[in-house]
């Protein structure tokens, strides 16, 4: 039969657990008050497209979750357009700012996973200055604090099962337990 060809192999409201998961991690107070990152669109957007590349790097590395990373960007791209049509952007200009999107999307994601790489947490450092920080640090901000944020997040992605991921089943660690003091880094246990 045809039919199951035109069938997407993940369910909708698996798509939305998990892109509503990514949503509220970008979103908690603790990044905002605690990281120092400005609560502003561009502060909302440039965590929320952090976290979704550290899952979506992590999908891509199981064969069998890389469509579920396409529907998941697929879902994060009509979050955008229904976003800027809602902040009431013309019809017209919805693709350009759509395409501006995608672009900055696509230089984090590859400055991310290029960062993520190296052995020393400079060049990750460097990629959350420019990218989460604009280039130009608060007095309040430690990029090392988010940078180890971003590396304790891909631990913990790794070592969930493929299974709970295609499932919906999406975990962050806390950032509100890491504390960075003077070139060490601490977690503390709940």
């Amino acid at each position: 039969m045809i039919f199951p060809l035109f069938r997407r192999s993940a369910r909708p409201d698996t798509i939305s657990t998990l892109y509503g998961t990514i949503v509220a991690q970008a979103r908690m107070p603790c990044f905002y008050r605690d990281y120092a990152v400005a609560d502003t669109l561009n502060g909302r957007f440039d965590l929320l497209v952090m976290h979704l590349e550290l899952v979506l790097h992590r999908l891509a590395e199981e064969p069998a979750l890389k469509e579920l990373g396409q529907e998941l960007f697929d879902r994060f791209c009509q979050d955008m357009d229904h976003n800027l049509r809602e902040m009431g952007v013309g019809d017209l200009s919805v693709p350009k700012e759509m395409r501006r999107i995608g672009e900055a999307f696509y230089g984090r994601a590859q400055a991310y996973r290029t960062a993520l790489l190296a052995e020393d947490s400079g060049a990750l450092e460097e990629a959350v200055v420019r990218n989460i920080y604009g280039g130009t640090m608060p007095a309040a901000a430690v990029p090392g604090r988010l940078a180890v944020y971003m590396r304790e997040a891909t631990r913990a992605l790794r070592r969930q099962s493929g299974a709970a991921l295609a499932a919906g089943k999406l975990h962050f660690p806390d950032p509100a337990a890491i504390v960075f003091v003077e070139d060490e880094v601490r977690t503390i246990k709940d």
